[in-house]
């Protein structure tokens, strides 16, 4: 059933319920509304967004399966805690017993505050090291892009293609439609959807951090270092946004970061022109040692 249709069906049903009830459901109808809509859009900031942009690709799948794990652990034992301070401040407060108690020493307490915080830790560690585990496997991939950043731009390099452009964002006089305001860039990262890409991260200047939260990316740049980093863009024709997120000087929030997916022929067709219009001119030897980094 489309949401509006079930809306309408809710609120005919709590009618006779008085004015009260019909409240409650728009009030509830509109917060799901506003999370409808920015799960509509799994690629970029939605305003007034509430928990983590919907997930893209692999990563962010068992990122988020991660984040929704340890929420769940947390509440638990925040509220546990909870409970136990106030049954401690009711039992034991002065007017129930004005003679303290003098115990100094609990045998099988200590044991069970020792013993209980090391099993939730383990079984906090088994997906936690699963999931970094999966993220370094950088040599399963299908093709490389180099980035470089800036200040305060990035550099995208195609090294297997023999492409490098810079990325600036589009002023906000010069937005046109569709385009997003501190997000859309001149030239974005384009690829094919539903390949896997090594992305080999450095920097120019200061430090930077390439961060893209729906594909659950995030590595530093430094200047005479290169990190690696994989996603795995779904099948899907989508943009994804994302920002530096190292406080990297004056224009810090001025660097955003665009990923268009597009299929595949649409990416051959785009990669044939970004030949023409991008082609490096470097010499042999740097583009040699280019390409040996990504190949590694």
């Amino acid at each position: 059933m489309p949401f509006t249709a079930y809306v309408r069906t809710a609120i005919a049903r709590v009618t006779i319920a008085g004015p009260s009830s019909k409240f409650i459901i728009l009030a509830l109808a509109s917060l799901a509304g506003v999370m409808l809509a920015s799960a509509s859009h799994a690629a970029a900031p939605q305003p007034w967004q509430l928990n983590l942009q919907p997930p893209a690709g692999s990563i962010a799948e068992m990122a988020t399966d991660l984040h929704n794990l340890l929420l769940v652990v947390i509440t638990a034992i925040s509220l546990f805690v909870l409970a136990l301070l106030i049954y401690v401040g009711v039992r034991f407060r002065a007017a129930r017993n004005p003679k303290a108690s003098q115990t100094s020493h609990h045998t099988v307490i200590e044991i069970l505050w020792t013993v209980i915080p090391v099993l939730i830790l383990v079984g906090i560690a088994v997906p936690s090291f699963r999931l970094l585990y999966y993220t370094d496997r950088t040599a399963d991939t299908d093709m490389v892009i180099k980035v470089s950043g800036n200040q305060w731009y990035w550099n995208y390099t195609y090294p297997d293609e023999g492409i490098t452009f810079d990325s600036y964002m589009v002023d906000e006089a010069d937005l046109q439609p569709g385009q997003t305001r501190l997000l859309s860039v001149d030239y974005p990262m384009v690829v094919p959807e539903g390949t896997r890409i090594k992305l080999l991260i450095t920097g120019n200047d200061v430090m930077h951090s390439f961060f893209v939260p729906s594909l659950a990316v995030q590595i530093y740049a430094f200047i005479g270092r290169t990190n690696e980093a994989w996603i795995d863009v779904p099948v899907g024709t989508q943009t994804y946004y994302g920002q530096c997120n190292q406080i990297c000087g004056t224009n810090h929030a001025y660097m955003p970061i665009e990923i268009k997916a597009v299929p595949k022929d649409e990416y051959a067709a785009w990669l044939e022109t970004a030949k023409q219009e991008f082609a490096m001119d470097m010499p042999d030897a740097t583009n040699s040692a280019l390409k040996l980094a990504s190949a590694n």
